[in-house]
């Protein structure tokens, strides 16, 4: 070392001892505050204040109802939140884009509780499991209103695959009379007449999309909402009879019929085709100002306990190999929350599409939801 390198060091050393600060300081001198950007009906009810009375970090706490918009807040920057919570397939474009920090892991030691199949599934977008860490997962899927429909349809069979009731011309014209609502996002909407149509759900493949407009043209008439949110208490007080939704929101729409005794059955049907899959994960952005909380509030969700308290409460499976004795086993045994290995393989996996097949994806849906 050179003297003008020695006394740099000395100097370095100097001021940080004057001043008070040192990497591990810069770190404890965060602001007890952290954001956090979530899905909305996503958590249960004591998440946030049990978080915030173990570690003394105040939660501020917004929603959001679909991936686009999660999307544009980050591509702009500065969108002040710590955690966000989008799918794996966007949070694969952000992370590819510079948009996501990477975790330290060493600030993770609640990993030891993830499923390896789930982590596994999550390397195939996230390799090293780097950006990543699952909230919970589930499906899109079809969801009735047993009596509703049975009546709508009249002397119409159930389809043998539950997808028909929203993609086929002569089932969703006849259960326009009770209220059908889609979801309001093309990356969802468009992957599901995919795998409807037998092709991959997420092909990079722009001639695979070519069916999808004609589809969709021949239903639209027939759908009368497009909601990501709302239609969870309209199936729950039976203002729509049918919803291609996301199967957590049809069943918490099932249990919020029960609680209220509206007297309106609520079924999340799995097609024989298989659903959708969707893994919404914990992710941290490049510029989060409080990283070293965002850690934190991740570990924490990740306590068995903590798991089994959400997918208790919104009726989506989560990632936690330790949270099952923590489930209900009402809810542990329900098959549309964790569906069998015979479901799950007939299962559309998401995947990372480029930025001209989501520019697709779009166009498609827009001109659909338009009627242009």
């Amino acid at each position: 070392m050179t003297m003008k390198q020695m006394f740099g060091a000395l100097g370095f050393a100097f001021a940080a001892t004057v001043v008070g600060w040192s990497p591990q300081a810069l770190a404890q001198e965060e602001d007890k505050v952290i954001n956090i950007y979530n899905w909305s009906d996503y958590i249960a009810e004591d998440t946030l204040a049990n978080f915030e009375k173990e570690t003394g970090i105040k939660v501020r706490y917004d929603n959001f109802d679909n991936n686009e918009i999660v999307h544009a807040k980050l591509v702009a920057g500065k969108s002040g939140y710590d955690v966000v919570v989008p799918s794996s397939y966007w949070a694969k474009l952000q992370a590819d884009g510079g948009l996501l920090r990477k975790l330290d892991k060493s600030k993770l030691p609640n990993l030891k509780n993830m499923d390896p199949q789930t982590q596994a599934t999550l390397a195939r977008l996230d390799p090293g499991n780097d950006y990543m860490v699952d909230w919970l997962w589930g499906y899109t899927t079809v969801g009735i209103n047993v009596d509703k429909v049975k009546a709508a349809l009249g002397s119409l069979p159930m389809p043998d695959n539950a997808w028909d009731l929203v993609f086929k011309p002569e089932y969703i014209s006849k259960l326009k009379s009770c209220g059908v609502s889609f979801l309001d996002s093309p990356t969802d909407i468009v992957p599901a007449a995919m795998h409807y149509l037998g092709k991959p759900a997420f092909s990079r493949n722009a001639g695979d999309y070519q069916a999808v407009p004609d589809l969709l043209k021949k239903i639209r008439s027939s759908v009368t909402l497009f909601s990501s949110s709302g239609y969870i208490n309209d199936m729950a007080n039976g203002s729509i009879c049918v919803a291609l939704g996301w199967s957590g929101d049809i069943n918490i729409a099932r249990q919020r019929a029960i609680d209220s005794k509206t007297g309106q059955k609520i079924e999340a049907l799995i097609p024989k085709t298989g659903g959708v899959l969707f893994f919404d994960t914990m992710v941290i952005p490049v510029d989060a100002p409080h990283p070293d909380n965002a850690h934190k509030f991740i570990n924490y969700i990740m306590k068995p306990e903590v798991h089994a308290s959400l997918t208790n409460k919104v009726f989506y499976a989560n990632p936690n190999k330790e949270s099952r004795k923590f489930i209900k086993p009402e809810v542990a045994s329900n098959p549309t929350v964790f569906p069998g290995d015979a479901d799950m393989q007939k299962m559309a996996l998401p995947e990372a599409v480029t930025n001209d097949i989501r520019r697709t994806m779009t166009r498609i849906y827009t001109s659909f939801k338009t009627g242009i």
